[in-house]
Formats: structure tokens, C-alpha cells, sequence
């Protein structure tokens, strides 16, 4: 096979990413130390949230995005946990609304007021109290606002219906400590790691394993779904001790489809992944680089774009949702890295190079939302439901109201078209009205004529 037949052309060939200047940058924050492998950051188009050393307790800074620079020693926290806090995750629907978890054996559910906080948050909106030992992981179901999972190192999973604020269902299915949860697009499934080296395919509503995947030769760490490709991938190492992906088929999981080394170094490795652009993001604990593929369902079903270098270690990263990423640069994904030597957050964008200024329907498509697509209730029942897309780019650059779509994905041609035709008709309504205006000030001088005569 030649050379050629091998390479893809993409248009993501050359994205490259570029660091934000130190006024962009958030500095003064004392990350935390904790040695669990997590990001301790999280980000949405509102807030930025980091996990802190703090005595006596577990605590986590919340910053409006828009006030980067030197972070008050004295800036309030969110300190309600008695334990060290081990992960935070905003919720995708609610930019105020925040779930923590914490080796106090709880989860707590806090909502940040519109301009951050003023003083020391204690008091949680909700706190879910259920596992016996500390509490790793939480995600957010993607489709429904009102479900919440979390992964305790007493080896369960549960499912939190936050609706009512209890636990509806426990997954009782792991021997050792769960490393990694991932839904897929429609929350239908749930994808774990273990520490007993297996990968599995989990219905999250009842609790039954579908698939499993035995590494015996591999040890997995991390895994996430591939979109709607119906594809997993994981990161670990491989028994030579090098790190190492693989790609699975969700349906089939006797054997990866592919499997690819990294590198020799140690660090834990962690996938990212846009459905939207289907690239893939690889970066590492304790990295400086952060290294992009795009994913393809045929061969080659990976394939290496470039790297970003930096000769900072990242101790986490905190992902961008689309919805507040940055149109007018083509920006098509945002880090914000933490930094632990220097106390500092530092915004990584990754940007398609593109001489138009107008903007490019091809690399900015419909994005999921903020709208939840059904409530916990019908997705306890069994109901499915896939995310409710919106043009928040055209509604950033054309000042449009949101369109929504569950299946069809307007172009953006036809959304110019429908916006021209309205313009169409309240420039007619215009003159209409204006035309009935002149008509009254007539009438008006008419009976005024009479009334004199």
C-alpha cells in the first residue's frame, strides 16, 4: 500500500494551540496537592472552579471567567466539605449549579450566585449521603438535568435523582475501585474502568454488565465514548510498561480494534473527546504536551494531527463547553491547564487557521445545548432521548434567537434565509403600520374639520 492511500486529508490538519497571554491567565491559586488522579478544574461560559489546599476540611475556588489576573489570598470559597474534596463537575444544563464529591463519603450539590461568591459558601443545596467510603468520580447523564452518578472507592456506583434527591439505583458490579465512568451520547450506556484491569459495558438503569473486556495484558485507566461512532477508547499500559490506547467496538469487546503506544513516561493519561469535530485530545499527568487525533469510523480509525509543547507540567485540566468557546478566532476546543508550581490556571485554545473572517459553518457545527431533553422520571421509565442541539454560534455572530433540532441540523445558509425572510416581513409590517398611521392623522384632521363646521 502506498503512502499515499494511507494519508487523510482533514481540515483539522493544521490546528495548533496557542496559550493565553498572563492577563488571561488566573494566578495567586493554591492547587491542590491531592495525588488522585482527577482534573480538580472545571469550566463552563460562566465560572471557573478549582480545587484548593485548605485545612480542616475540603474546599474549591469558584472565579467568574471574565476576571482573570491575581486571585485574592482572601477570595471565597466553597468549604462546606469535611474532607478533601476529589472531584467537581458543573452541571451541563445549569451554569450556576455544581456537584462535588469528597472523602467525607458525600456528594453535595451547590449553586453559585450570578457574580460568583462574596463570602464562604458552607451551605450545599442538596447533599447526597449514601456511600461508605470516600467518593472519586461524579458525572452529569448528558441528555437529562435531574440525574447524577458517583463512583465511591467502596467499589459502587449510584444513581442520584436529584429531582427528589435520593439514590435510585446502586451498581453493584466492580471488585475493586472504579478509575474512569463515561456515558454515551444519549446516557443509554455507561462505559467503566476498574482496577481489576477489565473494561465494561454497563446498562445504567439496571445495573447489568452487557459487555466486558478482559486486559489482562493491559492495565486500563481511563475510558470515553467516541460519539455516535460506537466506539470506546481507553488509555493505560501496556506490559511492556509504555502508554497505550486502544479502540474498541461498544458492541464487541473481545478484542480493540487498534491499539497504539505513546510514550514511556508514567503519568496518567487522559482522553477528551468533541463529538462535534470528532477529534480526540491526549494529555497526561504531569505533561507538558497535549497531543490531538482526529477519529474516523474506517481506516486509519485514528489519526495523528499534531502536539501541542509546553515545558509546564499540567497537574488537570478543565475542558471549555462548545457553547463558550471563541467563533471569531475558529477556536474549536479551550483547556485551562493548572499549573501547581506557579499557582496558576492558563486558558489553552486550539484554533483552525482560517484567513475568512466570516464564519465557518464546516468546523462549527450544532452544538448541544443547555436544554435538558427529558426529565430523571422518563429516563428511570426507559426513555432515550438525544441532546437538544442549538446554533449558539450563529446566535454569538448573527444576534439570532436559539434554534433548536432533535434530527435535523439546518445549514447555515438556511438559517440566512430564514432570517432574511423575517426581515422580509417586519420590513412589510413596517410599512403597513406606517401607511395605517398616516391613515388615522387623516381621519383625525377630518372629524376635527366637522366638529369646527
Amino acid at each position: 500500500m502506498s503512502w499515499h492511500s494511507m494519508y487523510k486529508s482533514s481540515k483539522f490538519r493544521h490546528v495548533y494551540g496557542k496559550a493565553g497571554s498572563r492577563e488571561q491567565c488566573y494566578e495567586g491559586i493554591p492547587i491542590t496537592h491531592s495525588v488522585h488522579d482527577n482534573h480538580f478544574c472545571a469550566v463552563n461560559p460562566k465560572f471557573l472552579a478549582v480545587v484548593t489546599e485548605s485545612a480542616g476540611g475540603g474546599a474549591f475556588l469558584v472565579i467568574p471567567l471574565h476576571k482573570p489576573g491575581r486571585i485574592d489570598p482572601h477570595h471565597p470559597k466553597v468549604c462546606g466539605h469535611q474532607g478533601s474534596v476529589m472531584d467537581i463537575k458543573w452541571s451541563p444544563f445549569m451554569d450556576n449549579i455544581i456537584a462535588s464529591s469528597s472523602e467525607d463519603c458525600t456528594v453535595r450539590i451547590w449553586q453559585i450566585p450570578d457574580g460568583g461568591l462574596r463570602r464562604n459558601m458552607t451551605e450545599a443545596l442538596m447533599i447526597l449521603i449514601g456511600h461508605s467510603r470516600r467518593v472519586g468520580l461524579i458525572e452529569w447523564h448528558p441528555t437529562c438535568s435531574g440525574i447524577l452518578l458517583s463512583a465511591g472507592h467502596d467499589c459502587k456506583i449510584l444513581i442520584w435523582n436529584l429531582e427528589e434527591g435520593v439514590a435510585v439505583k446502586m451498581i453493584d458490579s466492580h471488585p475493586d475501585v472504579i478509575l474512569c465512568m463515561s456515558f454515551n451520547t444519549d446516557g443509554s450506556l455507561l462505559a467503566t474502568s476498574c482496577k481489576d484491569k477489565k473494561l465494561r459495558i454497563i446498562d445504567p438503569r439496571s445495573g447489568k454488565v452487557l459487555r466486558e473486556a478482559d486486559c489482562k495484558s493491559s492495565r486500563v485507566n481511563r475510558v470515553v465514548f467516541l460519539g455516535n461512532l460506537k466506539r470506546v477508547l481507553t488509555t493505560g499500559v501496556s506490559r511492556w510498561n509504555t502508554r497505550q490506547i486502544a479502540l474498541w467496538d461498544q458492541e464487541d469487546l473481545c478484542a480493540p480494534i487498534t491499539e497504539e503506544e505513546i510514550d514511556g513516561l508514567s503519568g496518567v493519561l487522559f482522553p477528551f473527546y468533541d463529538a462535534d469535530t470528532h477529534m480526540l485530545y491526549l494529555a497526561g499527568k504531569g505533561d507538558g504536551n497535549i497531543r490531538y487525533y482526529e477519529v474516523s469510523a474506517e481506516k486509519p480509525f485514528l489519526q495523528f494531527l499534531m502536539e501541542f509543547r509546553s515545558p509546564a507540567p499540567q497537574k488537570g485540566l478543565g475542558v471549555m463547553a462548545k457553547r463558550g468557546v471563541d467563533v471569531s478566532e475558529c477556536e474549536i476546543f479551550r483547556f485551562y491547564k493548572l499549573v501547581t508550581l506557579k499557582g496558576l490556571v492558563e486558558p489553552i485554545s486550539m484554533i483552525v487557521p482560517r484567513r475568512s473572517e466570516t464564519y465557518q459553518e464546516d468546523i462549527f457545527p450544532m452544538t448541544a445545548g443547555t436544554e435538558s431533553a427529558l426529565s430523571a422520571a422518563e429516563w428511570l421509565s426507559g426513555i432515550d432521548r438525544g441532546d437538544v442541539y442549538r446554533c449558539f454560534f450563529l446566535k454569538r455572530r448573527l444576534h439570532l434567537p436559539c434554534i433548536s433540532s432533535f434530527d435535523i441540523v439546518l445549514s447555515h445558509k438556511q438559517l440566512l434565509k430564514m432570517v432574511f425572510k423575517q426581515q422580509d416581513e417586519i420590513r412589510k409590517l413596517k410599512d403597513e403600520l406606517g401607511e395605517k398611521d398616516e391613515r388615522i392623522r387623516q381621519l383625525e384632521l377630518e372629524l376635527k374639520n366637522l366638529r369646527n363646521t
